[in-house]
């Protein structure tokens, strides 16, 4: 699992760590799932949290708190997207991200690429992920990595489902994940 990396410092916008001289943003906003946590560098998403709790909350600045100034054309254009995604208006984020400040890499980047590949109201088991990443024998692996997935929603994790049990587990918890499936089927209806 990737876990999501505290800040030390006070919410809102701090510089970002390593090479990047790009502020990091951390914003919470309501939506229809629950608080996400949203953490923005430059003009790309690098984290989402689905409804976060405690210090990680605390993380994050609060949408209507936050100053004119630190309002962005991008952090509008995110929300937007997520928020008609949400609605059931949108199909593809198309939000530009950056998995690079999770330290994702190898087999678990590639897991999240085929992730990143299923279409929208569409499913795939873990054991096809693990085989297209690559390693067919490694679906539980594929689990514990879909688990950790820094950007769920933009990668849609929830669209990995098991084979005999039911759509298995989510970074966010089963009802969510079964809520999203429910959004995309109904999508594709109308």
């Amino acid at each position: 699992m990737i876990p999501f990396r505290p800040m030390r410092e006070s919410p809102g916008t701090r510089q970002a760590p390593q090479s990047s001289s790009e502020p990091i943003q951390r914003v919470l906003v309501p939506s229809a799932i629950g608080a996400l946590g949203l953490e923005l560098t430059g003009k790309k998403l690098t984290h989402i949290v689905i409804v976060p709790k405690g210090r990680d909350r605390q993380e994050f600045t609060p949408f209507a708190d936050l100053k004119k100034s630190e309002r962005s054309d991008f952090l509008d254009e995110v929300l937007g997207r997520l928020f008609e995604y949400l609605a059931g208006a949108r199909r593809r984020l198309g939000v530009d991200f950056d998995l690079g400040p999770s330290g994702v890499t190898g087999f678990s980047k590639r897991v999240l690429k085929e992730t990143a590949k299923i279409p929208y109201g569409r499913v795939r088991t873990y054991q096809q992920i693990a085989s297209a990443a690559g390693n067919g024998g490694a679906y539980r692996q594929v689990l514990a990595i879909l688990l950790g997935n820094p950007l769920p929603l933009v990668i849609p994790c929830h669209r990995v489902v098991t084979v005999k049990s039911g759509p298995g587990s989510f970074v966010a918890g089963p009802n969510k994940k079964l809520w999203l499936l429910r959004l995309e089927q109904r999508g594709l209806t109308i």
